[in-house]
C-alpha cells in the first residue's frame, strides 16, 4: 500500500494574554519547532500561517483563513499547530473542524504537545476535554482583565485605546493624560462659538470652510497612518454636538460605556449609563466651568421635538436620502408673501451632509414641493 503523502500547513497563534505566559510561546518558536518535527517526519512543508496578536476565542483571523482555504482546495492535508489552545480556545468551533470540517475536506490535523492526531480514532476524549479547559482558561482570562480595567477605572486611570481630541497620553505615564495644544486650540474654539450663540450646523460649516482638520482626520496624521478621508476631513453637527456634551474637557473621566456581549462575542456594545464609571478631575481641563453651565444650558433649552412652527412633523420625516451620499434629507418650509397680495408655502428636503457640513461634503440639491 502507497504511503501517503503529506503537504504540511504549519499553524502558529499568539494573543496578547499569551505573550505573559514564556518565551517558549513565542512565534518563532512555535515555527522553529513545528518546522523540525515536519523534516523529521519526512512531510512536505506547504506553507507557515501565523495570526500574531489575535485571540483563540475567534476564528475569525486572517493566517486561519487562508489555511482552511488552502486545505479546501487541496494544496495541504495535514494541518500542525504546537496544542489545541493554539488552534483555537473555543471548545464548540474547535471540535466542530476537527469532527467534521477536517475529516469533510480530507485534512489530517495533529496538535503536537497535546499528542492529538485526527488520524487516531483513541484520543477523542482526551482532546474534548483539552478543548473544554482552553475554553476555560479563555473565560477565566476575560475575567481577569475585565477586573483588572475596572479596578484602574475606579482609580481613574484612563484606559482607552485612544484619546479624546485635544489630548494625548502622557509619555512617562501612559494612564494619565495631558492636553495637545494644537487640538486643544479647535476644542476652544467650538465651545466659545456656541458660547456666543453659533448653532452647531453653522460652527461645523465655519470650520469646513476653513479647512480645520477634523479629530479623526486628525489621529491619522498623529499616528503616522495613511488618510483614508478626502483631505481635512469634514464636520457635521453631530461631531459638534458630541464634542459640546463631553465631560472629558472638563477635567472628568467617563469609562465603561462600552463592553463586548461576551468573552467569545467581541461585538461592541453601548451599556446603560448605571454601569459607567465616572472619576471626577483627573486631567487638566480644556475648557472653564463657566462656559461649559452655559453651553449645557443652551443644549437643555434647545431640547425639543423637531416640529415646524405649524406645530407638524414632517409625515416623510426618516424615509428620504440623498441618492449621492446617502445621508438622510432634511425637512425645510418657508413661507412667503409676494407684492400682489398672494402667499406661498414652499416645502423642501435637502441633502443632510450638505445641511451639516457645506458644499464640500456634497451637492446643495434638494427635493421641493410647493403649496399654495
Amino acid at each position: 500500500m502507497q504511503a501517503t503523502v503529506y503537504n504540511v500547513g504549519v499553524y502558529a497563534r499568539l494573543s496578547r494574554e499569551d505573550e505573559r505566559e514564556s518565551e517558549s510561546a513565542s512565534i518563532e518558536n512555535q515555527k522553529e519547532m513545528l518546522c523540525r518535527h515536519v523534516k523529521e517526519q519526512g512531510w512536505n512543508l506547504y506553507d507557515v500561517y501565523v495570526d500574531d496578536g489575535v485571540s483563540g476565542t475567534s476564528f475569525d483571523r486572517p493566517g486561519l483563513t487562508r489555511m482552511i482555504a488552502d486545505a479546501t482546495d487541496k494544496k495541504i492535508n495535514l494541518i500542525l499547530c504546537k496544542d489545541l489552545s493554539r488552534f483555537g480556545r473555543d471548545y464548540i468551533e474547535v471540535g466542530r473542524y476537527t469532527d467534521f470540517i477536517f475529516p469533510a475536506i480530507g485534512c489530517r490535523f495533529v496538535a503536537l504537545n497535546d499528542g492529538v492526531d485526527t488520524i487516531h480514532k483513541n484520543n477523542d476524549m482526551m482532546m474534548v476535554f483539552k478543548n473544554v479547559m482552553n475554553d476555560f482558561y479563555a473565560r477565566d482570562t476575560s475575567n481577569k482583565i475585565k477586573a483588572v480595567l475596572h479596578s484602574a477605572h475606579i482609580a481613574g486611570k484612563f484606559v482607552g485605546c485612544r484619546t479624546h481630541f485635544g489630548y494625548i497620553r502622557d509619555p512617562n505615564n501612559k494612564h494619565k493624560l495631558i492636553i495637545d495644544p494644537e487640538a486643544a486650540a479647535i476644542v476652544r474654539r467650538i465651545f466659545d462659538m456656541r458660547y456666543q450663540g453659533y448653532g452647531h450646523m453653522r460652527i461645523a460649516h465655519a470650520l469646513n470652510d476653513e479647512k480645520v482638520i477634523t479629530p479623526r482626520v486628525y489621529q491619522y496624521r498623529r499616528d503616522g497612518k495613511p488618510n483614508p478621508f478626502r483631505e481635512n476631513g469634514f464636520w457635521n453637527d453631530t461631531t459638534i454636538s458630541q464634542m459640546l456634551a463631553n465631560e472629558f474637557y472638563i477635567g472628568h473621566l467617563v469609562q465603561n460605556k462600552t463592553g463586548n456581549t461576551s468573552y467569545k462575542n467581541k461585538k461592541t456594545i453601548h451599556k446603560p449609563p448605571e454601569e459607567w464609571v465616572k472619576v471626577e478631575n483627573t486631567h487638566e481641563p480644556i475648557i472653564s466651568l463657566e462656559v461649559w453651565e452655559r453651553v449645557r444650558q443652551m443644549a437643555e433649552a434647545a431640547a425639543r421635538p423637531k416640529r415646524t412652527k405649524y406645530g407638524e412633523i414632517s409625515p416623510y420625516a426618516g424615509f428620504m436620502y440623498c441618492r449621492d451620499c446617502g445621508f438622510a434629507m432634511r425637512y425645510q418650509r418657508k413661507h412667503q408673501a409676494f407684492k400682489n397680495g398672494n402667499e406661498a408655502t414652499y416645502e423642501s428636503y435637502m441633502c443632510g451632509s450638505s445641511s451639516r457640513s457645506g458644499k464640500q461634503a456634497c451637492s446643495s440639491h434638494y427635493i421641493s414641493l410647493y403649496i399654495f
